[in-house]
C-alpha cells in the first residue's frame, strides 16, 4: 500500500499544509491538488457537492500525488466507510463531543480486530496499491473535530482515545459554543479567551501523543498556529481563495484605470 506521506512528514518533525476543497468539480481539485499542498480534503460537511463530486474529485488529484482526505457529514459509519472505499487517506469527523464518539468513529475507521469497518474498498484498492486490507489500518488517519464546549470538557478523554491519531479545531463553531453568542463565527481569533482554548487543545494532543490541526483563514496565522505546536494547519480553501483573488483583480483594474462600478439597472435579475 502507498505509505501516507503526512504521517512521515510528522515523523521527520516538520508541519503540514492542508488545502480545502468545498467545490464540487474535479478540475477544481486538480487544480489545488498541483499546487504544492501536503494533503487536500473535501468538505462533504459544508461543501457544495455530494459523493458523487467526491468520487472523481479524487480521481482528479491522483497525479499529484497528494494526501488526499474527507471531512464527512457527521459521525455515521456509511459515510465515512464509503469515503475510505473511494480513497480517502484521512476522514475528519465534525462535533465529536464525547470519548465514546471518539472510540465509535475510530471504530468505523479500521478494519477488525481494531473496528468494524466493512470489507469493499473498490476504488482504494486500485488507487492506494497492493496490500491494502493488511495495510489499511496503519495508514488511514482519523481527526476527530473539537468544536463545542462539551468537546472541550471532555478534551482530555477525546485526546486519550486508543486509535485516534488527532484533533482537528473547527474556531468558527468552537467560537460560537465558547462565547455563547458574544463574538461573531470566524477563523484566526485574536481574543486571549480563544488563543488560550486553542493552546489547550494543542497541550492535550502533545500529552496523548496525536497530532493537532487547525483550520485558519490566513499563512500568517497558520504560521503562528505551527509555532504553538499544530502538526498540520489548513489555509483558506478554493471558494474563498477564488473569491479572494478574483476580488483583488477587480479592485485593482478599478485602481487602474478610476473606473468605479456602475450599478446594476434596476429590476435585472443578475442574467444576461
Amino acid at each position: 500500500m502507498i505509505r501516507n506521506r503526512l504521517k512521515a512528514l510528522w515523523a521527520e518533525g516538520k508541519p503540514t499544509i492542508n488545502g480545502w476543497l468545498s467545490i464540487g468539480n474535479p478540475f477544481t481539485a486538480e487544480i489545488m491538488a498541483a499546487q504544492g499542498y501536503d494533503s487536500v480534503t473535501i468538505d462533504a460537511q459544508h461543501g457544495a457537492l455530494d459523493y458523487s463530486n467526491v468520487l472523481p474529485m479524487f480521481q482528479a488529484m491522483r497525479a499529484s500525488g497528494v494526501v488526499p482526505m474527507a471531512r464527512v457529514p457527521w459521525l455515521e459509519p456509511g459515510i465515512i466507510m464509503k469515503m475510505l472505499d473511494a480513497g480517502a487517506y484521512g476522514v475528519i469527523c465534525p462535533m465529536v463531543n464525547t470519548p465514546e464518539q471518539a472510540a465509535e468513529f475510530v471504530s468505523y475507521l479500521r478494519y477488525p480486530p481494531l473496528g468494524q469497518r466493512s470489507f469493499g474498498p473498490t476504488r482504494a484498492n486500485l488507487s492506494a496499491g497492493a496490500n491494502y486490507a493488511g495495510e489499511a489500518n496503519d495508514e488511514i488517519l482519523g481527526f476527530a473535530m473539537i468544536e463545542t464546549a462539551t468537546a472541550m470538557r471532555n478534551l482530555d478523554a477525546i485526546a486519550a482515545t486508543p486509535g485516534l491519531d488527532g484533533i482537528y479545531v473547527g474556531p468558527a463553531d468552537l467560537t460560537l459554543s465558547l462565547a455563547r453568542g458574544r463574538l461573531a463565527p470566524a477563523f484566526d481569533r485574536e481574543e486571549p479567551e480563544m488563543v488560550e482554548a486553542l493552546r489547550t487543545i494543542v497541550a492535550a494532543c502533545k500529552k496523548h501523543g496525536i497530532r493537532a490541526a487547525l483550520h485558519c483563514g490566513t499563512p500568517e496565522y497558520a504560521a503562528r498556529a505551527i509555532g504553538w505546536g499544530f502538526d498540520m494547519t489548513t489555509v483558506g480553501g478554493d471558494s474563498r481563495l477564488l473569491a479572494a483573488a478574483a476580488a483583488d483583480s477587480v479592485k485593482a483594474f478599478r485602481t487602474l484605470t478610476g473606473a468605479r462600478a456602475e450599478a446594476a439597472p434596476a429590476g435585472a435579475k443578475g442574467g444576461y
